[in-house]
């Protein structure tokens, strides 16, 4: 069963009916049904965007004229750019996932292959998840599963017959009710999901409320054309898994439990302002290049190249047709303020300097610290993924009557850097290190560390790069002093993290500083920490 409105270009109840009067709805629904819908249009932008008819009316403006400005207005869509930059950066690096006694099962590997049975990897379908919550604040995805008895798990297999994951967006979430269990845990009591689906008695202009309690499964349906009796009942039936297969997906955390906040709400006031900006910019260059005449009634004239001007003779010469241009000096008063707005917007998302004309602008100061915001931003929302997806394998595993005991870890550091600056800052490094009469092979090391984490795209890159450091002979020449053997002894163990094993065989000179033991013994291991200090 799929749900009316995934990416928010479906019909919800309150645009068809204009109200949600008499609906099972939650308190808070009415209060934030309009906000979530001028989210998703900003996200969307476009005709849908103006659809919404957020551009401002003149005070003596009609209909035809404003609906002709809005279809002129350009729209700069920041939201959508946000969210994907946000995107992007999240699953540069796919999450590692270990699914316990899943692993290698038909059931999860089908599941990851098409997690919604309409084609979409789970990879995919979490990424979806993520733009819905980053829109609205928060989504829920719910873990369904066909109703259809097989009787043997090997025909439920052949048949496709399994878990399926379905995104449900905040207008498509009528009501919910938390509980707090003995334990101290919320769980989700009530829930109830506004559906259309292919069910052979659907009729036009039918909605379905699904309703999910641990103990049943209601569906009924809803026809808001029929005043007298909108509601009946379809299907009533138990719930055998025993509790709300729903998990809320956060942006971000708000004040009100089932309530996220958007990752584009106040950036999304800020686009409509540009909106309203653009469309001014746009009426002013009208207005300048093509300047009103302004004449009596008994005047015969027209504006333009080779227009003809007839007046009468006795026409008083204060009378006469004249054209009304504006000077045009507002225009870059305007275009400042989009500017300043703009610049508002990057530092809103933390964004300032990933674009490359506020790059230039900024110091390697600011835009260190720009990097560090970003990187927690993107942080917190990886932990909130983390938790989505581990409560989304507890109930697959529990639709198989068993307990979860896999994990799932996203990357909680993401290097979002300006790696030309970083690397003129490490070959200095270099150069002082190299000129200096005290230079340490663990300043090298370190080093090239800094070197690799910037250049390798992802982790396995990274440790394929530290492994050929590793193996490289320049990065460990014989060691000649005991304090450059101490000194490179830590630099192995702690930076390289090597064990006794690799560093007999990278330095077996190593001997000559304890001729009491090692090779001449048959001994093939020491204790890097004894060799640290000086004894055995």
């Amino acid at each position: 069963m799929a749900d009316v409105d995934i990416y928010g270009l479906g019909p919800t109840l309150s645009t068809v009916t204009g109200q949600t009067k008499g609906l099972p709805v939650h308190r808070d629904y009415d209060v934030y049904i309009n906000h979530w819908k001028f989210l998703k249009r900003s996200y969307l932008g476009g005709s849908e965007y103006k659809r919404g008819l957020y551009l401002k009316r003149y005070a003596y403006e009609n209909e035809g004229e404003y609906l002709t400005r809005l279809a002129h207005a350009a729209e700069d869509n920041h939201c959508r750019s946000v969210i994907h930059t946000y995107s992007s950066f999240l699953y540069r690096q796919n999450p590692r996932r270990d699914f316990g006694w899943l692993e290698g099962s038909p059931e999860i590997e089908q599941f990851l292959e098409d997690a919604d049975m309409e084609g979409r990897t789970f990879e995919n379908f979490m990424r979806d998840v993520n733009i819905q919550s980053s829109i609205y604040g928060h989504c829920v995805v719910l873990m369904d599963r066909p109703e259809i008895q097989v009787g043997t798990r090997a025909a439920e297999l052949e048949q496709g017959i399994r878990q399926y994951g379905v995104i449900y967006t905040p207008e498509n979430i009528l009501n919910w009710k938390f509980v707090r269990k003995p334990n101290g845990h919320y769980e989700i009591e009530e829930l109830v999901l506004l559906e259309q689906d292919d069910r052979p008695y659907q009729r036009q202009g039918e909605f379905f409320l699904r309703k999910w309690t641990p103990e049943t499964i209601t569906m009924m349906s809803y026809n808001p054309s029929n005043v007298k009796e909108p509601f009946s009942m379809v299907e009533e039936k138990p719930n055998t898994l025993g509790k709300v297969p729903a998990v809320w997906v956060y942006a971000n955390r708000g004040p009100i439990r089932g309530i996220g906040v958007s990752d584009i709400d106040s950036i999304a006031q800020s686009q409509r302002f540009l909106m309203e900006c653009n469309s001014e910019a746009e009426q002013l260059i009208s207005l300048t290049n093509h300047p009103s005449l302004v004449k009596t009634n008994g005047v015969q004239a027209a504006a333009g190249a080779g227009a003809i001007i007839t007046m009468p003779d006795e026409l008083d010469p204060a009378l006469k047709p004249y054209l009304l241009q504006p000077s045009g000096g507002n225009l870059e008063a305007i275009l400042k303020t989009m500017d300043s707005t703009v610049k508002a917007i990057d530092r809103m998302a933390h964004l300032g300097a990933i674009r490359a004309v506020e790059t230039r602008q900024m110091s390697g100061v600011a835009m260190q610290s720009e990097f560090l915001m970003l990187d927690a931003k993107l942080c917190e929302k990886a932990k909130n993924l983390e938790l989505a997806e581990e409560q989304i394998f507890r109930l697959f595993s529990l639709w198989q009557g068993q307990a979860w005991d896999g994990s799932i870890k996203y990357p909680m550091a993401f290097h979002i850097r300006d790696k030309n600056l970083d690397i003129d800052i490490l070959k200095k490094a270099a150069e002082t290190q190299r000129d200096s009469a005290t230079a340490t092979p663990n300043v090298k090391a370190i080093i090239d560390q800094k070197l690799i984490e910037i250049l390798a795209r992802d982790e396995d890159e990274m440790e394929e790069m530290q492994n050929q450091l590793a193996d490289n002979p320049e990065a460990h020449p014989p060691m000649e002093t005991p304090k450059a053997m101490v000194e490179h002894m830590r630099e192995m163990i702690e930076v390289d993290k090597l064990t006794n094993e690799e560093i007999l065989e990278l330095h077996p000179e190593i001997f000559r500083f304890f001729p009491n033991t090692g090779a001449a013994n048959g001994q093939t291991e020491t204790s890097p920490q004894g060799q640290e200090n000086g004894t055995t």
